[in-house]
This record gives structure tokens, C-alpha cells and sequence, in this order.
């Protein structure tokens, strides 16, 4: 059985005050760390839920399942972001279920996304994801590749990029997996510093932390912390 939405708020609100306590740490505003519910998974609920408690979006891994649940969710006003590693062959279906893509991680991928956007007539905002673990089990673009692929998707009419998203290696121990998130989450924050400085493009949204490293995250100056099983539980 599913969670309740006061468990649900409950989990939320702890959430919430480790992002307050991190942000204080760290001498920032908490206001500028989004939470993104991490639906994937769960039912068309979990979406409801967020929306209730006031949460702007969620955030899906596989095109087909919110293809399945948007239709239904009773917040019509909730944004929905992918998360998950999109394949080109479904880049008009997320183009058209999707309000941001957080995952395009090729030339190939920005290609198909423009192109289906173009047909839409939309722009599609987007993140690049960015592969700043050099993690090979971990989707992105290689960070000697990232300047390329920046300049590639300014250059596309039809998508509007927002910024950058990682994912950290995991780590064999807790030590080993905050020194692999920190090290992460400063690459990430240094290239993107490197490109708005030399593109003047501010790229503000850097989405990295989930619930085990958004800590982390925050000191390195995450805009975006995408939590699932803190607030949902384990699938």
C-alpha cells in the first residue's frame, strides 16, 4: 500500500530542513535549492502529492510512464521533468509529455530534441547532463566533451538551455561515496563557472544531489536536489 499524504508531508518537511540546515552551513539561501520529487516508480499519486504540498515538479526517469500518469495526474498546473536517459527514438514523445529534459547527454540527442521541438513549435528547455564522476556506469557527456556540446545546444532555436545535471559515482563505503559526491558536484560547479564566464550564458540550474548526497551537493551550490526515497520511500 502507498504512502499517506501526511506521511508524505512528514518526510517532506524533513527534507526541507536538512536542505535549510545544508544551505545554512554553507551560507546560502534556501530559497535558491529547488526540491524535485522523484516520482519514478510510484503511482500517479506520488505526483498528487507533491503538488499538494506545493512542490512545483516532479522529476520521471522513462517517457512511457508519464506518458501513462500525466494524463491523469489532478494537478494540471505540475511541471514534469525527465531525469532518466532518453533514447533520440523517443525525443518527440518527450518533447511533448515532458516541461524539461534534464538528461540530453549527446549532439545526437540535442539533434532530435530541436528537430521535434521545431515541429511542436515549441522551445524545449533543457539540462545537459554531464558525466562529472568519470563514472563508466553513469550516462553524460565526458567533461573534455562538455564545452563542445554547450556550444552545440546555444546554437539550437528550438531548446533553451537552463544549465547542467550530474549524477555522483556511489561509493563502497559512506566516506568513499561523500569524497566521490564532492569531488562530483566541484566539477560540475567549475565547469559551469568556466562557461558562463567565457560564453556569458549564465546557465543557472545545476541540478545534482538525490537524498544520500544533497548535503554535499548543496555546499558545491546545487540548484536543484532530485529526492525520491526520502520522501516516497524505497520502491
Amino acid at each position: 500500500m502507498f504512502i499517506s499524504y501526511e506521511e508524505f508531508a512528514a518526510r517532506a518537511d524533513i527534507v526541507r530542513a536538512q536542505i535549510a540546515a545544508a544551505c545554512k552551513q554553507s551560507g546560502r539561501d534556501p530559497a535558491t535549492v529547488e526540491l524535485l520529487a522523484v516520482t519514478k516508480t510510484h503511482p500517479v499519486t506520488a505526483a498528487d502529492y507533491a503538488a499538494r504540498y506545493g512542490l512545483r515538479a516532479v522529476g520521471e526517469n522513462r517517457v512511457q510512464e508519464a506518458l501513462e500518469k500525466r494524463p491523469t495526474c489532478a494537478a494540471p498546473t505540475l511541471s514534469w521533468e525527465l531525469i532518466g536517459h532518453l533514447q533520440s527514438n523517443k525525443s518527440k514523445l518527450a518533447v511533448q509529455y515532458f516541461d524539461r529534459v534534464q538528461s540530453v547527454d549527446s549532439e545526437k540527442l540535442l539533434n532530435h530534441l530541436d528537430r521535434a521541438a521545431a515541429e511542436l513549435g515549441k522551445v524545449l528547455p533543457v539540462l545537459l547532463q554531464i558525466n562529472a564522476g568519470n563514472d563508466p556506469a553513469k550516462f553524460g557527456a565526458d567533461l573534455a566533451a562538455a564545452p563542445r556540446l554547450v556550444e552545440l545546444a546555444l546554437a539550437k532555436k528550438n531548446l533553451r538551455i537552463d544549465g547542467l545535471m550530474t549524477i555522483a559515482p556511489l561509493g563502497a563505503t559512506p566516506t568513499e561515496a561523500t569524497a566521490h559526491a564532492e569531488r562530483t558536484f566541484a566539477n560540475l560547479r567549475s565547469l559551469r563557472d568556466d562557461l558562463a564566464a567565457r560564453l556569458g550564458v549564465p546557465f543557472r540550474e545545476l541540478s545534482m544531489g538525490m537524498s544520500g548526497d544533497l548535503v554535499p551537493a548543496i555546499a558545491a551550490g546545487s540548484t536543484m536536489v532530485r529526492v525520491g526515497s526520502a520522501l516516497y520511500g524505497l520502491r
